[in-house]
C-alpha cells in the first residue's frame, strides 16, 4: 500500500548532459513542479553547466553528479551523494542511453556489450538503487525509456543492438512493476518515436524533419516537450494506479 505522497521529494533524471536532449526539458519541467533534482550523466561539464543554468533560473535544490550508470560502483557513489544532500528519492527517470547505427553483421562484441551496458544495465542499476530507497518510504515513481525501435527493429540511426537493448528495458519495467507494486512503487515505460534531439544524428534540418514525418500520421517528428509532459504525469501523485504500462510517443508511427 502506498504511503502519503511527500511534499519534499527528489527526482533523479539521467541523461541530462546534452544541451538538445530530452533530459534537460524533463528536468526543467519537474523543477517547476516542486521536485528537487539529482542530475545524472557521464558528461561532467554538461551537467555542471546545466545545474548552474537551473540555479540562475531560481531552482534551489539541484545537485549535479557525474556518473557512469553502467558501473555499480559509480551508481552507488551517486546515491550516497543524493542521500546526503537531497530529500527522499520518490522519482526516477531513466533517460540516459546511446544509439547504435552499426548493422549487426558489422557489430563487434565490444560495441554490443557497450550498447547493452548503457541502455539496459544502466537502467537496471539506477532502478535497483532508487527502488531500495523507495521501499523504505512506501512510495515511488519510476519511468524507464525504451523506443519504438524495440517494436520495429530500428532504422537509419539505431539498428538491431539498440532494438535489443530497448526491448530489454520493456521486460525490466514489467518485471519491476510486478515486484515493486506491493511497496507502493509504480514502474512505467516511455517508448519515443523520432524526437528532434541530437541522438537522431545531429540537428534536424527542416528537410530531414519533413522526410522523417512522411509516414507519421501526426505529420511531424516529436519534441522533447512531448516526452516531458508524459513523464511529469507518470511521476505525479495522480498516477499511483498506473504501472507496468508502455506509452508510445511517436505520433502514430508504429501501431500494433
Amino acid at each position: 500500500m502506498s504511503a502519503e505522497f511527500p511534499t519534499e521529494r527528489t527526482a533523479i533524471v539521467t541523461g541530462v548532459g546534452a544541451p538538445r536532449g530530452i533530459g534537460r526539458v524533463v528536468a526543467r519541467r519537474l523543477a517547476s513542479e516542486g521536485w528537487s533534482l539529482a542530475l545524472i550523466d557521464i558528461d561532467e561539464l554538461g551537467i555542471n553547466e546545466f545545474a548552474k543554468q537551473l540555479e540562475a533560473e531560481g531552482v534551489d535544490d539541484v545537485v549535479a553528479i557525474p556518473t557512469d550508470i553502467s558501473s555499480a560502483e559509480s551508481v552507488d557513489a551517486a546515491f550516497a551523494i543524493i542521500d546526503a544532500q537531497l530529500p527522499a528519492v520518490v522519482g526516477l527517470v531513466n533517460l540516459a542511453g546511446i544509439p547504435c547505427p552499426t548493422p549487426l553483421l558489422d557489430l563487434s562484441l565490444e560495441e554490443w556489450n557497450r550498447v547493452l551496458a548503457v541502455n539496459a544495465t544502466g537502467s537496471f542499476l539506477m532502478l535497483k538503487a532508487a527502488a531500495r530507497r523507495m521501499v523504505t518510504t512506501g512510495v515511488g515513481r519510476i519511468v524507464n525509456t525504451s523506443s519504438i525501435t524495440a517494436f520495429d527493429g530500428g532504422g537509419t540511426f539505431s539498428k538491431g543492438a539498440y532494438a535489443a537493448a530497448k526491448a530489454a528495458v520493456l521486460g525490466l519495467s514489467r518485471g519491476a512493476a510486478r515486484e515493486l507494486g506491493p511497496f507502493g512503487i509504480t514502474v512505467n515505460t516511455v517508448a519515443p518515436g523520432p524526437i528532434d534531439t541530437d541522438i537522431m544524428g545531429g540537428r534536424l534540418t527542416d528537410e530531414r524533419k519533413a522526410g522523417m514525418a512522411a509516414d507519421i500520421p501526426m505529420g511531424r517528428v516529436g519534441r522533447p516537450e512531448d516526452i516531458a509532459a508524459l513523464v511529469s504525469f507518470l511521476l505525479s501523485e495522480e498516477a499511483g494506479y498506473i504501472t507496468g504500462a508502455t506509452y508510445q510517443v511517436d505520433g502514430g508511427k508504429y501501431m500494433h
